[in-house]
């Protein structure tokens, strides 16, 4: 990812699942089953791929707005005096000269300068941090953090079993949100939802519905739902008891960052996202994921706003040229290689992965690929140029939006220095013609 919370599409790494093997589960599969999703084994998580076709779910996210449950993605917390001197050391990015109602991308690296994972941090406060991790990474970035804070006056803290994490993406997010403020949902804005800026945030509460009460009777009425007020939430293993403190909370009034309310709890609303699109991330105690769901469910329903899940969200982030931990990201690719060598400050040194700044003039590199027709190249397949193979692709499509194939694959430094090379894709021995291209291959333009 480039801009926002990602995830990993390494199914294979299990790494995240839980004790016994078994994936782990978010605690709005009772929502998700009841919409009539496909699931599938998603980095050790049961996740919805899709609730109607991946077309059509892409397609409202480009022209009105979708919404997705992340929340397989990890929460990380780092406190204490030397925070934002700590972060410095530990990640890519100088995240002390982070303001507090901001947020940032940056990585994780390996001593040697792989990368361990690519995330985004909020300052929360002067002294907290929120670490976002990909789902199948949150282990590991977990303890690295840890490990990595010796020395310091730090604690880190794993608090991704307490929260969930929805994404409301597409051109009409504003408006949504804007209609769950208007009939009280969600209140106490530390800011009007226009003056959130990209990469921002700001606190708010929700005053959540009645639990296990399906109030989707106004729900988009071409989805296909099953038996409805069915709450497995129970077989999760989030096990959250919500106080007065939500993500953050402590009453200072920095960055819009207080707590709740009677009746409500805590919420965090970020203008973060991996679609390409306008829109929002919002982080609340996992207990009232399900209630969260459903207003914005019923507040977007006239909007065209429709679930979402993880194929649509792959075709997203592709065509908005964000790259994806485990496909152009990897603990044997340094952030230049992903043309992300801007995530570190070109004075920045003393930290662990300093080593990511040496030159390595015979790496390969990502670059952009369209070619005309319908069959796209999908990842791991060959890039040649006549009859030598001079790349890989990571990541390849049909875009949904543009209508042609688009991919993401890293080629030798000569080929991607000739823009009118003639490359070659493989596509299960058939060559289909490519070019070169400068990702994204879909910039929205408002």
């Amino acid at each position: 990812m480039t801009n926002s919370t990602s995830d990993s599409m390494d199914g294979a790494d299990a790494g995240a699942e839980a004790d016994g093997g078994a994936p782990r589960e978010t605690p709005l599969r009772a929502e998700h089953e009841a919409l009539g999703a496909a699931f599938t084994d998603f980095g050790g998580w049961w996740m919805p791929v899709r609730y109607t076709s991946d077309r059509a779910e892409h397609t409202a996210v480009r022209e009105a707005a979708g919404l997705f449950d992340i929340s397989h993605m990890g929460e990380i917390f780092v406190r204490g005096s030397q925070a934002g001197e700590y972060l410095d050391f530990a990640l890519a990015g100088r995240l002390s000269a982070v303001k507090v109602g901001r947020a940032k991308y940056t990585m994780l690296l390996a001593p040697d300068g792989g990368i361990l994972d690519d995330l985004v941090v909020y300052r929360l406060e002067e002294q907290e941090f929120l670490v976002i991790a990909n789902a199948a990474n949150r282990e590991v970035v977990a303890a690295e953090l840890t490990t990595r804070a010796d020395g310091f006056d730090v604690t880190v803290t794993d608090g991704s079993d307490d929260y969930a994490l929805l994404a409301l993406q597409g051109p009409r997010a504003v408006t949504i949100l804007d209609e769950v403020v208007a009939d009280g949902t969600i209140s106490g804005l530390g800011m009007p939802l226009a003056e959130v800026k990209n990469y921002a945030w700001t606190d708010a509460n929700l005053t959540p519905g009645e639990p296990g009460v399906d109030n989707r009777t106004n729900t988009d009425a071409n989805l296909t739902p099953g038996e409805p007020g069915v709450d497995n939430r129970a077989k999760t293993d989030h096990n959250f008891t919500p106080g007065d403190r939500g993500v953050g909370g402590d009453g200072s009034a920095g960055g819009g960052h207080r707590g709740s309310t009677s009746g409500t709890t805590p919420l965090l609303l970020a203008r973060t996202g991996y679609t390409g699109e306008d829109g929002f991330e919002l982080y609340v105690a996992a207990e009232h994921a399900a209630s969260l769901w459903r207003a914005l469910l019923a507040a977007g329903e006239s909007h065209g706003l429709v679930p979402a899940g993880l194929a649509a969200r792959d075709t997203l982030r592709l065509e908005a040229g964000m790259p994806l931990y485990g496909h152009e990201l990897s603990r044997d690719i340094v952030p230049a290689q992903a043309g992300l060598g801007r995530v570190i400050p070109a004075d920045k040194r003393g930290f662990i992965g300093e080593p990511a700044l040496e030159p390595r003039p015979q790496a390969r590199v990502l670059v952009g690929l369209v070619a005309e027709g319908r069959r796209a190249g999908r990842a791991g397949y060959a890039v040649r140029q006549g009859d030598r193979v001079v790349g890989e692709i990571t990541s390849g499509a049909l875009s949904p939006t543009l209508g042609h194939p688009i991919a993401l694959a890293y080629v030798d430094c000569a080929v991607a220095e000739d823009p009118e090379a003639d490359l070659i894709i493989d596509v299960r021995g058939t060559p289909i013609r490519a070019r070169l291209t400068t990702p994204p291959f879909y910039r929205r333009t408002s």
